[in-house]
């Protein structure tokens, strides 16, 4: 893909999964990749949710790359559903899933180029759910909303658009069985897709889209479920 190289790309949570796949495909395009992650290593280490932090990391990424092409808030928050999740902790999980994606992105406003992307990580959860899983869910909706706000806010200055992953295995495993085969395109997804199309939003080629969520998760969200159909059945265990 054509036009990356040289531009500043910044990454939360950048050091696994879904975020290391993106930050490893806007190097093999030869950008500049700036990642923030609360694991230790060779990158800015902090923890989002805190304010000072995210302000830290804002001014090292001004001051050692002078502007900024690309932001890609990706770092997740806890899974907490309403019986275990406290108060604080969904506090924590909207801090670090809606928060710090609204206010790293304000802190580098005035500094990002003509062109410019954010793409914001949102998940299916944020459409679909699972028992106990509402610090999550409230996290991704929030992002998903909070993207076709600064759409609309920031027109003009950059685009922004979001990305829904739905089941991404991040561990290299070789899924198969009924795991793989419930997924209407017959396997689950990888980082590299989600990374493959941030690279695509992030382009020239992407350049009349902004303010659109786009869930990939292999078509799980489309497909309709009946008991007995398909393999599927319904097994009401609140009865037993």
């Amino acid at each position: 893909m054509d036009g990356f190289a040289g531009k500043v790309a910044v990454i939360t949570g950048g050091a696994h999964g879904i975020g290391k796949a993106i930050a490893d495909a806007f190097r093999r395009e030869m950008a500049d990749v700036y990642v923030i992650d609360s694991t230790p290593g060779d990158w800015f280490t902090g923890d989002i949710g805190d304010k000072e932090t995210l302000e830290r990391f804002a001014e090292y990424v001004i001051s050692s790359a002078g502007h900024v092409d690309y932001l890609i808030n990706n770092a997740p928050p806890m899974m907490k559903g309403i019986d275990e999740c406290s108060y604080e902790d969904f506090s924590r999980a909207l801090a670090v899933g809606v928060t710090a994606p609204f206010y790293l992105t304000k802190l580098l406003l005035p500094h990002f180029a003509p062109g410019a992307s954010v793409i914001n990580i949102s998940s299916s959860r944020d459409r679909m759910s699972q028992p106990q899983t509402e610090s999550y869910t409230a996290a991704k909706g929030g992002i998903s909303a909070l993207t076709h706000g600064l759409a609309i806010s920031l027109a003009g200055k950059m685009r922004v658009n979001s990305i829904s992953p739905g089941w991404i295995d991040t561990t290299g495993s070789e899924i198969s069985g009924a795991d793989a085969l419930q997924q209407p395109v017959g396997r689950v997804g990888k980082p590299e897709d989600i990374a493959e199309l941030v690279l695509f939003l992030c382009s020239e080629k992407a350049g009349f889209i902004t303010g659109e969520n786009i869930c990939v998760d292999g078509g799980m969200t489309k497909q309709m479920i009946y008991h007995e159909e398909h393999g599927w059945e319904y097994l009401n265990h609140a009865s037993e």
